[in-house]
């Protein structure tokens, strides 16, 4: 499945689901709905090796695995942070391929 190759800002990272690594290594922080769009959102932490970060599986979107990450997340992430991140993924998002698209 293709991904895109390059995050759009600092910190964030766009991959399909299928690439990230070990799911049980994260809490599930449940279904986060915004402008009608259901992602699955969940958090990884780091430990000393690794940043922390939150990972969402766009489960209502047209492809299948799609969706993308937060990476350098410190403490609780609250909800108005969450739907923020959401709504700028989905911004870039092309209406004909369900992908981010770039400039």
């Amino acid at each position: 499945m293709p991904s895109d190759p390059e995050p759009t800002d600092e910190g964030w990272v766009y991959v399909p689901t299928s690439a990230l690594p070990d799911t049980h290594s994260y809490t599930d922080l449940g279904n986060v709905t915004v402008d009608g769009e259901t992602f699955a959102a969940r958090r990884r932490d780091g430990g000393s090796t690794h940043l922390d970060s939150i990972h969402y599986d766009w489960i209502s979107g047209p492809n299948d695995g799609y969706g993308f990450s937060t990476v350098g997340i410190s403490g609780q992430i609250s909800r108005e942070q969450q739907v923020a991140d959401i709504r700028d993924f989905l911004a870039g998002i092309d209406p004909a391929t369900g992908y981010l698209s770039y400039p």
